[in-house]
């Protein structure tokens, strides 16, 4: 029988406890936090949505695979646990640990990019985005129209588009060291992959001769859509469709903190053995040595358990539709946001929502500070702020002004995401009153993380 009510798939074995506070407390802190999400201390945050990376909760068989943690400096047994999992799903040749996924990505293009340099990607995320441009190479989002517009109801919105991809492999193949694919697109609004577009992806690079890496971080969501949306994949098991994936491309980046279930964690996977001998070069100049990689041994063995945990369907079907109950309520109160709903977040249409102000005053900021201010909610704003400045220091409006409410996973119930419900329609009620942002004081690159804001006097 099918039931309204979401049943979570676990049972809570610890608690921890929240501090509420009161609007004019939160209007401090954000003001003295130079209206910057990021900037916040945590403990001044009711309900913490600005990312679903490494605030999920652990599970009991997590914490239990820790006590197993061999914390020995080379060759732990740790480590064969952890590639073993990793392999069983992403069958590719060499594993190398690294603390977090933009440590894979550093590593990555430290050794294929550089000055003159172009990455196609269906949409780069920031630190992806940030870690080609520092070698000088161009990070180039190729993905469908569709995935541009934030009302399109396309299922597969994250869509590389494949022939602007041969376009540029046939003019300027020789620039491009690898295609990249992003899953699912979180730049695009949490948007999945078909596979019938990795598939054609794959082809359109290898006939190029171009490896296809992919940046896999919510691999197990991006599966899951693939089983719910598309033709003749509705009987197959997550983890086979994983594994399919993982044999179209050449190696790929990870941030374990996402989808593997870790607190922390990543990887980087190639089949090239002269890359793989390169990037291990890099790996101990930055992260240690290459079965530990900036990890602890215990790490390892939570992130392999967490590997299990995520393909299981009952998890992910409770996931999926947990975030969609949240952007489907918001949708009924008129709210406007990216359709269709993503696995991992609600993206707001800040643009839509606050059509008074132009991009370049930053509407997503405006109504990310505007959430935290009414209930305690933290958000990330996805837009101008976040990709608007260009490598050469001009600065322009993105493609979608939006703010994003990631989703932990296995943290929040049903009543904390009733309660950001009620926080959003009381925010939509007078948005056309809020100001916009300027931007005060900005580092050179991520600037999102740590800029200084100050708002604009109406």
């Amino acid at each position: 029988m099918a039931f309204r009510t979401i049943i979570e798939p676990f049972r809570i074995h610890s608690v921890e406890p929240l501090r509420l506070t009161e609007p004019d407390q939160r209007r401090d802190a954000i003001r003295a936090a130079g209206y910057n999400l990021f900037g916040l201390s945590a403990r001044d945050v009711m309900i913490d949505l600005l990312t679903d990376s490494g605030t999920g909760a652990m599970s009991r068989d997590q914490w239990a695979a820790i006590q197993h943690g061999d914390e020995s400096y080379a060759g732990s047994p740790s480590f064969d646990i952890f590639r073993g999992a990793v392999q069983n799903l992403f069958p590719f040749k060499h594993i190398i640990p690294t603390h977090q996924g933009r440590a894979a990505e550093k590593i990555l293009f430290g050794v294929i990019g550089g000055p003159g340099k172009v990455v196609p990607n269906n949409t780069h995320f920031d630190t992806t985005r940030a870690n080609v441009e520092y070698t000088g190479a161009e990070a180039l989002d190729l993905v469908i129209a569709e995935g541009r517009d934030p009302a399109s109801r396309h299922p597969f919105k994250g869509n590389m588009d494949t022939s602007a991809l041969d376009r540029l492999l046939t003019a300027r193949g020789h620039l491009v060291p690898a295609v990249m694919l992003t899953i699912t697109n979180n730049s695009g609004g949490g948007q999945p992959v078909s596979l019938a577009n990795i598939r054609a992806v794959s082809e359109v690079a290898h006939r190029h001769g171009k490896p296809l890496i992919l940046d896999a971080c919510r691999f197990a969501e991006n599966a899951w859509f693939i089983r719910q949306r598309e033709p003749g994949q509705q009987d197959r098991q997550v983890a086979d469709i994983v594994r399919e994936i993982a044999g179209l491309a050449d190696g790929m980046t990870m941030s374990a903190k996402k989808d593997p279930m870790g607190n922390i964690g990543g990887w980087l996977a190639v089949n090239d053995d002269d890359l793989a001998e390169s990037c291990r070069n890099l790996l101990i100049l930055t992260e240690g040595f290459p079965t530990y990689g900036g990890l602890a041994g215990r790490d390892l063995e939570a992130l392999a358990q967490g590997l299990t945990e995520v393909v299981d369907h009952d998890y992910l079907r409770y996931r999926i539709r947990s975030t969609g109950y949240l952007g489907e309520a918001l949708a009924a109160a008129g709210i406007p946001v990216m359709q269709p709903i993503g696995g991992h977040a609600v993206y707001l249409d800040a643009r839509a929502m606050l059509p008074h102000l132009e991009p370049l005053e930053y509407p997503g900021q405006s109504l990310a500070v505007a959430l935290y201010v009414a209930g305690g909610v933290r958000g990330c704003e996805i837009g101008s702020v976040m990709f608007g400045r260009h490598p050469d220091g001009t600065e322009a409006a993105a493609a979608m002004e939006l703010v994003r409410l990631a989703i932990p996973r296995r943290t929040y119930t049903q009543s904390h995401i009733d309660y950001v419900i009620e926080v959003c329609q009381q925010v939509a009620a007078s948005a056309a009153g809020l100001p916009g942002y300027r931007i005060v004081r900005e580092p050179k690159s991520l600037r999102h993380f740590s800029a200084v804001f100050e708002p604009i006097p109406s």
